[in-house]
């Protein structure tokens, strides 16, 4: 019998460049701290995560420039579009992050935002080193061989 899936879990937004731009070593889940128009206006899907990043300041950890749009029945009771967020972390996690970014060239790049299965928004974060033009271009060739290799197959076989 086939797996039901959760109503409550669902993708908000996803990150689709960042595979492209970082070379992916590691990833986690945190928690997001939020408030209800926040919650509001992503369970309406209204986000993104391109162009954010997350950044371990004051031995916390923020998830920044990330934008969710203003819910309108909130009125004056709304957020701020593009405020920073604190992530939640366990200490260890957080000490593993802090010195994954000391070393040169990491980051911390979000790759989706969902809810999860008990109805709470998740962050799924990459630790991330960048990649250069000619890593971009290989990764490309390796992408469009595939394609075509699954098309020859296809015709053939």
């Amino acid at each position: 019998m086939a797996q039901k899936s959760d109503p409550n879990s669902k993708l908000i937004a996803e990150n689709r460049q960042a595979r492209y731009h970082y070379a992916i070593e590691d990833d986690l889940e945190a928690g997001i701290v939020l408030m209800g128009s926040e919650v509001k206006s992503l369970r309406t899907g209204q986000s993104n995560i391109a162009e954010s990043y997350a950044s371990v300041e004051n031995g916390e950890l923020w998830l920044i420039n990330s934008y969710i749009a203003a819910y309108k029945e909130a009125g004056v009771f709304g957020h701020e579009e593009r405020r920073h967020r604190k992530l939640l972390v366990s200490k260890k996690e957080l000490s593993r992050l802090w010195t994954a970014v000391g070393r040169e060239g990491m980051t911390l790049v979000p790759l989706a935002m969902y809810f999860n299965d008990r109805g709470r928004v998740k962050l799924k974060l990459g630790i991330a080193k960048g990649k250069k033009l000619a890593d971009k271009r290989e990764t490309e060739a390796k992408r469009d061989w595939n394609r075509q290799k699954q098309r020859l197959l296809k015709q053939h076989g």
